[in-house]
């Protein structure tokens, strides 16, 4: 992408975030692109915690789901927007909640 289109890009996120009222939040192990557009960049429960606390009606998430949904439980009036559907927590899909429950009813 040339300067120029990531320059017309970025001011029509700005714009756009602005006119949605929206907040960005990345997650620290985004790329340094995505956090330089972020409002605010950090760890899941921090940027949570940030989007319950802001007064953004969107909150878009730049993160894994697991994040997103987090966001949205504790913005529960609030329109949480990923991104990038398909980003998952690799320990996240360690385990099943089948599995879960067994190892929980093993170790309680």
């Amino acid at each position: 992408m040339s300067q120029q289109n990531k320059a017309e890009l970025i001011k029509k996120i700005h714009e756009l975030k602005e006119s949605r009222n929206a907040v960005i939040l990345a997650h620290n192990y985004q790329r340094g692109e995505i956090q330089d557009i972020a409002d605010f960049v950090g760890d899941s429960l921090g940027l949570s915690q940030q989007a319950a606390k802001h007064n953004a009606n969107v909150i878009v998430f730049c993160g894994v789901d697991f994040m997103a949904e987090s966001a949205a439980i504790l913005s529960p009036d609030k329109t949480v927007l990923m991104p990038e559907l398909s980003s998952k927590c690799p320990m996240a899909a360690m385990i099943t909640p089948e599995e879960l429950v067994k190892i929980k009813k093993k170790y309680p």
